[in-house]
C-alpha cells in the first residue's frame, strides 16, 4: 500500500463483478450477492484499487498493466460498504453499493464485489480507508444525530483519583505523568470517584453506589471485573457531585498485573467500573473508565508532575417510559426512564469519521501499519530500508575529543550568543552521541526557552484538524526503532503530541509528513518539550517551512538548483538522467522535506542533522551531491526503473557500512556549494517560470486560476463551516463553564463568609488563651521563685546538719578511743594489783559484786558514766533534728506535687515541663541529706 496523488493504492485486488440490489444499505443482501459472485463469477478481473483521502474524490479501478482506468465511482455516491463474514469463503471479499443515475427517480443501485488476493488483513485496511475518505464530508450547521434529542441526552463528568499509603498512617495522592498514573507495588490504595451531572434542566438523582469494580487491561468482560471494598458514598460539599471512595488491596492475586513492576518504557491498562442506582431508572447505570498506569517499586520516590484526577465525559441517552403506579405509592408520579446507550465522549469522537458509511464498530479495526520484517539488517533483498534502522555507537575513539567538547561547551554556556570557534570543526567530526541533545539545542539557539516551553504545554491541550492524519503517520515513522514500534506507546504518544502541537502553532503550514520524521530524530536525544523547541527553530530559523508553502514553489526551486549543480559538478550523471527523463523531484523530494531522516540509517541521519544545524540549509545540497557522487558509477549503469529502485532500496542500505557512511560525510563536508551560484540559479528559475507563463494561453491560465480559486473557495467554505461549528460548540461549552463557575463562586462565597466567622471566633479564643497563658506564666514564675528560695534554705540547713553530724561523729570517735585507752590502762592497773586482780575474770571482764555501801563507788566511774549519758543524749537530739528536717523536705515535696497537679489541670505544656524539671531537681537535692544521714549513721 503506497500513497500516490492524494489516493491510497491497493494492489493484487480482483474485481468479481456487480449485481443490482433493491436495498443498498442491507448488509444481508450485499453478503448474499458477494457469495454468489465469489462462487459463480466468470469475469474476475485483476485490478488496482485507488481510494481517495477525502469525500470529494473518486474511486478508480485501474488495469495493472496499462495503468488505465477501467471504471470510476464518485465517493459521495457510495452508500454502504461491507466485508465477507469470517470463517467463510468470502472472508477475503468486500463490496460497496453505489447509486447510478441523475436523479432519485431514475437511479439504480449496484453492488460491486472485490476479492483480495493477499492476506485477509488488507480487507480491513481498505474498509478503513473508505471510512477515512468521509471524514471531511460537509456538515450542515447545527445538525444533530437522529437518534438523540436534547431532552433525552444527559451528560456526566466522572473523575478518578488514586491515593496510596504514605507510611505515616495516611494516604497521599498518586501522581500522573502524561495521563498515566504512577503507582507503587504492595501498597494499599484508595479509589475516589466523583460523578457530576453537567447538563442543565432535569437533574437525575443518584441514590447510592451499587458496586465498585476494577480489572487489569481494557475492553474487559463483566466476569473479569473484581469488586473492591467501598468505604463511603454520598453527596459532595458542592451539593451536585456524588463521591464514592473504595479501598483496593493490590496484593490480591487477581491484581497481579497491577502489582508487578512494569519494564522501562511500558505501561499497563486498567479498567474501573462504578455501578450507580439512579432515581427513575430501573437498572444500575455503569460508567466504565479506562486509564493507563506504570507500576514502580514500593520504595520509589516521585517528582510529582501532576496530581489532577483522570476525567471522562459520558453521554447517557434515556427514553421515557410509562410509569406504573402501585397502590402503596404516594405523591406525584416520578419520571421513569429506560437506558438506550451510555457512551464515552472520547470514544464517540473516535467514531465520528466512520458514521457516514454505517460501519459496524466491531467490524472495522483500527488502522495498523504492517512493514516488511527484515531479520537480517545486512540483507540485500528488494525491500527498502525501514526508517529508524541502524545502531549508533556511543563509543568515542579520540581521547581528546571529549576534552575539546568540554572546553567548548564551558565557554559556550558562559556566553550563549557567541559560538566558540572550535565548534565548527568539532561538529564536522560528528557530535558524540551523549552530547547531541545539548549541542543541538545550543546550535539552534533555543536553550532555556521558557516561553516556548510554556507555549508547548498550552498547544498540546488544543484540538488540531490534522489529528487523524497524524495518528496515521506516526505508525509509519521510524517503524524499525524500538522506541516508536508500540502503537500507543510512549514514543508514539510523544511524537503525536509534538506533531499536533506544531500543526496548531503554525496554522499556515499545519501538519506535513516530514515533520514526524524530524520530530522522531529529535525525540531520541531530548525530552519532547525541548524537541518541540528545536523543531520550531528548524522550521522557522532554518526556513524549512518555506518548502511547504505556495504550492511547494520553494521546493521546486530547490530541485532546479540541484539539477544545475549536478550539471556543473556531475555533468555525465546529469546528462544520463536527462536521457532517461529522470527529474529531481522523482528521487530528492524526501531528501529536502525530511532532511534525509527517512529511510537512511540513524548514524548518517544524526551526522547530517549535526551539519545542518551548524552550517545551515545549504548543507542539504552538499549531502545530496555527495550521495550522487559516491553512487555515480552505479547510477550510470541503471535504466529509468533501475535508478528509481536504486534510490529507494540500494542507496540507503549502502550506508549501513560505517566506512561508506564516513566516506559520504567527508565528501559532503568538502563539497563546495557557492551561495552566489545558488542565487544565480534562483534568478534563472524565476526567469524561466516567467517565460513559461508568458507562453501560456491566457485562457488556459485563467482557467487554471479559476480552478485554483474554486478549490480555495471550497476549502475556505469547509473551514468556515468547521469554524462555525467550533464557535457554537465553544460558546455552549463556555456557557456551561460560566454557569459552573458562577455556582462554584456562590458556594465559595458562602464558604468564605463561614470561614470569616470561624476566624473571628478563633481570634477571640486566641486572645483568651494568650491572657490565660500570661497569668499561668506569672503563677509559674512566682512558684518557681518560692521553690528556689525554699530549696536554697533547705540546702543550707542540710549543709549545717551534715557539718554538725560530722563534728559529733569525730568527737564521739575521739571519746570512744580515749575511753578504750583509759579502760585498758585501768585493766592493766587492776591486773598489777593482787587485791584487785581477783575482781578481773579470765577474759578481761571485771567481776562486779553487789556494792554494800554507796560510798565504796569510785567517783571516776560515776563521772565517766555521766559523760557517756550526755553524749548519748546529744546524739539522740541530733537524730531528732535530722528527722524534723526530713519532715520539712517531705512537706516541700507535697507542696510541689500539688503545684504540678494544678499545672496539669491548666493543660499548659510549657508550664508542665518547667514544674517537672523543678520537681526532679528538688528530689535530687532531697536525696542528698538522706544519703548524708545514712553515711553518718
Amino acid at each position: 500500500m503506497i500513497l500516490e496523488n492524494d489516493s491510497i493504492v491497493f494492489k493484487e485486488i480482483t474485481y468479481l463483478g456487480s449485481a443490482s440490489v433493491n436495498a443498498p444499505r442491507s448488509e444481508t443482501e450485499i453478503t448474499r450477492n458477494m457469495a454468489v459472485l465469489n462462487r459463480q463469477s466468470q469475469m474476475a478481473i485483476p485490478i488496482e484499487l485507488l481510494v481517495p483521502s477525502h469525500s470529494e474524490g473518486t474511486v478508480h479501478l485501474m488495469d495493472p498493466a496499462t495503468q488505465c482506468d477501467i471504471s470510476t465511482y464518485k465517493i459521495h455516491r457510495i452508500l454502504f460498504c461491507a466485508r465477507g463474514p469470517p470463517d467463510t469463503n468470502e472472508r477475503r471479499c468486500f463490496a460497496f453499493t453505489c447509486s447510478h443515475g441523475e436523479n432519485p427517480d431514475t437511479a439504480i443501485f449496484q453492488c460491486h464485489v472485490f476479492k483480495c488476493d493477499v492476506q485477509e488483513a488488507q480487507v480491513s485496511k481498505i474498509l478503513y480507508t473508505f471510512a477515512t475518505a468521509f471524514r471531511r464530508s460537509p456538515k450542515s450547521p447545527g445538525s444533530m444525530p437522529d437518534f438523540v434529542s436534547d431532552a433525552n441526552l444527559y451528560k456526566f463528568n466522572v473523575s478518578l483519583e488514586f491515593k496510596e499509603e504514605d507510611g505515616k498512617g495516611g494516604y497521599s495522592t498518586s501522581p500522573k505523568d502524561k495521563n498515566v498514573f504512577k503507582l507503587r507495588c504492595d501498597l494499599e490504595k484508595k479509589l475516589i470517584i466523583t460523578v457530576t451531572q453537567i447538563t442543565h434542566g432535569e437533574e437525575l438523582k443518584i441514590e447510592r453506589c451499587f458496586g465498585l469494580l476494577i480489572s487489569p487491561g481494557r475492553n474487559v468482560k463483566n466476569n473479569e471485573m473484581h469488586l473492591v471494598d467501598m468505604n463511603s458514598m454520598g453527596i459532595g460539599a458542592d451539593g451536585r457531585s456524588y463521591i464514592i471512595t473504595g479501598t483496593w488491596d493490590p496484593i490480591d492475586p487477581s491484581f497481579q498485573v497491577l502489582n508487578t513492576e512494569t519494564p522501562k518504557d511500558t505501561r499497563v491498562f486498567m479498567t474501573i467500573a462504578v455501578d450507580l442506582v439512579v432515581e427513575g431508572i430501573q437498572e444500575p447505570v455503569r460508567f466504565l473508565l479506562e486509564t493507563k498506569a506504570k507500576i514502580f517499586p514500593s520504595s520509589e520516590r516521585f517528582w510529582y508532575f501532576s496530581t489532577k484526577p483522570h476525567q471522562e465525559e459520558f453521554h447517557v441517552t434515556l427514553k421515557r417510559v410509562k410509569f406504573v403506579k402501585t397502590a402503596s405509592a404516594k405523591g406525584p408520579s416520578p419520571h421513569q426512564y429506560e437506558v438506550l446507550c451510555i457512551e464515552r465522549k472520547s470514544e464517540a469522537d473516535r467514531k465520528k469519521p466512520m458514521l457516514t458509511l454505517s460501519f459496524s464498530p466491531n467490524k472495522i479495526p483500527a488502522e495498523t501499519i504492517q512493514t516488511p520484517q527484515d531479520n537480517d539488517p545486512e540483507s540485500d533483498n528488494d525491500e527498502p530500508l525501514l526508517s529508524g534502522s541502524g545502531s549508533v555507537s556511543k563509543d568515542v575513539t579520540d581521547e581528546n575529543l571529549l576534552d575539546n567538547w568540554h572546553e567548548a561547551l564551558t565557554k559556550w554556556h558562559q556566553c550563549l550568543t557567541s559560538r566558540p570557534k572550535q565548534v565548527h570543526s568539532l561538529v564536522r567530526k560528528g557530535i558524540p552521541e551523549a552530547l547531541r541533545g545539548e549541542v543541538w539545542q545550543l546550535l539552534a539557539g533555543c536553550v532555556d526557552n521558557s516561553d516556548m516551553l510554556e507555549n508547548y504545554r498550552i498547544l498540546i491541550t488544543k484540538d488540531s484538524p490534522s489529528e487523524q492524519v497524524i495518528s496515521r503517520d506516526i505508525n509509519r515513522t521510524f517503524p524499525a526503532h524500538d522506541y516508536f514500534k508500540e502503537t500507543g506507546g510512549v514514543g508514539q504518544d510523544s511524537l503525536f503530541k509534538i506533531s499536533k502541537a506544531y500543526s496548531v502553532y503554525d496554522q499556515e503550514i499545519g501538519y506535513c509528513q516530514g515533520l514526524s520524521f524530524l520530530a522522531a530524530a529529535l525525540l531520541l536525544h531530548m525530552p519532547e518539550e525541548q524537541a518541540f523547541c528545536v523543531l520550531v527553530e528548524i522550521m522557522f530559523k532554518y526556513q524549512l517551512r518555506d518548502l511547504f508553502k505556495q504550492g511547494f514553489e520553494e521546493l521546486h526551486l530547490k530541485f532546479y538548483q540541484l539539477e544545475r549543480l549536478m550539471q556543473d559538478q556531475l555533468n555525465d550523471l546529469y546528462e544520463h538522467f536527462m536521457e532517461l527523463g529522470l527529474e529531481a523531484h522523482m528521487y530528492a523530494s524526501q531528501w529536502f522535506l525530511t532532511l534525509f531522516t527517512a529511510k537512511f540509517p540513524l548514524a548518517v541521519v544524526f551526522h547530517i542533522l549535526d551539519l545542518f544545524l551548524s552550517e545551515g540549509k545549504d548543507v542539504v545540497f552538499s549531502v545530496a551531491l555527495a550521495l550522487l557522487k559516491t553512487s555515480r558509477k552505479d547510477l550510470l549503469a541503471q535504466d529509468f526503473e533501475g535508478v528509481l529502485k536504486y534510490f529507494r532500496v540500494s542507496l540507503p542500505k549502502k550506508y549501513r557500512n560505517q566506512d561508506n557512511a564516513n566516506e559520504l560525510m567527508n565528501v559532503a563536508i568538502y563539497m563546495k556549494i557557492s551561495s552566489k551560484k545558488l542565487k544565480k540559479y534562483e534568478k534563472e528559475y524565476f526567469a524561466l517560470k516567467e517565460a513559461e507563463m508568458q507562453e501560456e494561453d491566457p485562457l488556459d491560465r485563467l482557467q487554471i486560476e479559476k480552478q485554483r480559486c474554486l478549490e480555495n473557495n471550497m476549502r475556505l467554505e469547509q473551514e468556515n463551516d468547521d469554524l462555525a461549528h467550533e464557535l457554537v460548540s465553544s460558546k455552549i461549552a463556555l456557557r456551561n463553564d460560566l454557569d459552573n463557575a458562577e455556582d462554584r463562586c456562590e458556594i465559595l462565597t458562602k464558604e468564605l463568609m463561614h470561614t470569616k466567622s470561624l476566624l473571628v471566633d478563633a481570634e477571640d479564643e486566641k486572645k483568651r488563651l494568650q491572657a490565660e497563658s500570661g497569668q499561668l506564666k506569672d503563677v509559674c514564675r512566682r512558684e518557681l521563685d518560692h521553690a528556689e528560695s525554699e530549696s536554697s534554705r533547705n540546702t543550707a540547713i542540710i549543709a549545717d546538719y551534715k557539718q554538725i553530724c560530722s563534728q559529733l561523729s569525730e568527737r564521739l570517735e575521739k571519746q570512744q578511743t580515749a575511753h578504750r585507752e583509759e579502760l585498758g590502762r585501768i585493766k592493766a592497773q587492776i591486773l598489777k594489783c593482787d587485791e584487785c586482780s581477783k575482781f578481773m575474770s579470765a577474759d578481761g571482764r571485771i567481776k562486779i559484786e553487789p556494792i554494800a555501801n554507796a560510798e565504796d563507788i569510785d567517783p571516776l566511774l560515776v563521772e565517766k558514766d555521766g559523760l557517756i549519758r550526755e553524749l548519748e543524749l546529744e546524739l539522740a537530739q541530733t537524730k531528732l533534728a535530722m528527722v524534723e528536717a526530713e519532715c520539712k523536705t517531705q512537706d516541700l515535696t507535697h507542696q510541689l506535687n500539688s503545684a504540678v497537679s494544678e499545672i496539669q489541670a491548666s493543660k499548659s505544656t510549657w508550664f508542665q515541663k518547667t514544674l517537672t524539671s523543678i520537681k526532679e531537681a528538688t528530689v535530687k537535692k532531697g536525696e542528698k541529706p538522706e544519703l548524708a544521714r545514712k553515711e553518718s549513721a
